[in-house]
């Protein structure tokens, strides 16, 4: 054998390198002709694009969970598939913050997309960090399944009893103002730049970040917080670190792709969050029946997992079939 054939089968966190580069050239492939080739322009993405966007993103998701089962075998497969799911359910939220955080410092549509971008990159390296230490612990510290299991419990109740208007109060949200009294900050965008210089109080020319650069900040940090539910959710459906990080990155370049066709219509989902409230309490609580019934099924997860979500839409849109009476009065 080779040193470039052992290299390339050579065992990477349990599962051999070629499988990670594969799957690396692939996201690759796909960031590069997004961004290189279908949006080298600045543009408002419609909905049409978005649409079309994302169904390219989720067929090439669905392609890989085909590629695992040939690879990893079909339990292996049905564990991605799960993960798909549950990673891209709990994004939802994600989208809604994100929208939220672009009104708040009325960033153009046209320039929204170049965010996005950048922050999944961020996403990506930030993800396999969280997902790297999950698996250090849990190799090191078995019983840190558990934890998750509880924390995954706890989530999922908070959850249901969490009312569906809730929403972040993003003016008087602590570390938007610590940003705001610690960082340079221009009062005003500077086409789709990061940084710029320009004088200071003192006249000196320095180095400020635009409200596009701390839509970006804001956005990874949004995306930090829902990764301590999707992260632990992930692990307790598989310890495979290949699986739980190639799960959790296309359900991500996918819902980003998506998101200008959702955030217009996020309301229409707004009892996904209880569906998803109860996966989250599934999940959690398969890692305490593994002692007593033993390992609960691949394919009995994903049943279970569709079926909530599903559900979880079909009532959500029913429920919003209509509009409020104010918006039909007014």
């Amino acid at each position: 054998m080779t040193a470039l054939e052992s290299f390339l089968f050579a065992d990477l966190l349990g599962t051999a390198t070629w499988l990670w580069l594969t799957f690396f050239a692939v996201v690759i492939t796909l960031l590069a002709l997004d961004l290189g080739v279908l949006h080298r322009d600045n543009r408002e993405i419609g909905v049409k694009e978005s649409l079309l966007l994302s169904a390219g993103y989720i067929s090439m998701g669905l392609l890989f969970a085909i590629w695992v089962f040939f690879q990893k075998g079909g339990d292996a497969s049905m564990d991605y598939l799960t993960g798909f799911l549950i990673e891209k359910s709990l994004s939802m939220d994600n989208v809604f913050v994100i929208a939220l955080i672009f009104s708040f410092l009325a960033i153009p549509r046209e320039f929204q997309h170049r965010v996005l971008f950048w922050g999944i990159m961020g996403v990506i390296v930030l993800r396999a960090i969280m997902i790297g230490l999950g698996a250090a612990l849990i190799s090191e510290f078995s019983w840190i399944l558990y934890v998750f299991g509880a924390f995954l419990l706890l989530t999922g109740v908070k959850m249901l009893f969490t009312r569906i208007d809730d929403e972040p109060d993003l003016e008087n949200n602590r570390f938007v103002k610590y940003l705001r009294s610690h960082l340079r900050i221009t009062d005003r965008l500077h086409g789709q730049r990061f940084f710029v210089r320009q004088p200071d109080a003192t006249g000196r020319s320095v180095l400020w970040i635009t409200p596009l650069f701390l839509a970006l900040i804001l956005i990874e940090c949004a995306d930090l917080v829902f990764a301590v539910d999707s992260v632990p959710a992930i692990f307790a459906i598989t310890q495979d670190p290949f699986i739980v990080y190639t799960s959790n990155i296309f359900a991500i370049l996918g819902l980003r792709a998506l998101y200008f066709a959702l955030a217009a219509m996020i309301h229409r989902f707004a009892y996904l969050k209880y569906a998803l409230a109860l996966v989250l309490v599934f999940i959690g609580g398969k890692i305490f029946l593994h002692d007593i019934v033993g390992k609960i099924p691949a394919v009995i997860s994903l049943s279970v997992t569709l079926g909530l979500l599903g559900g979880g839409v079909v009532l959500s849109l029913w429920k919003t079939r209509n509009p409020p009476r104010q918006e039909l009065e007014s």
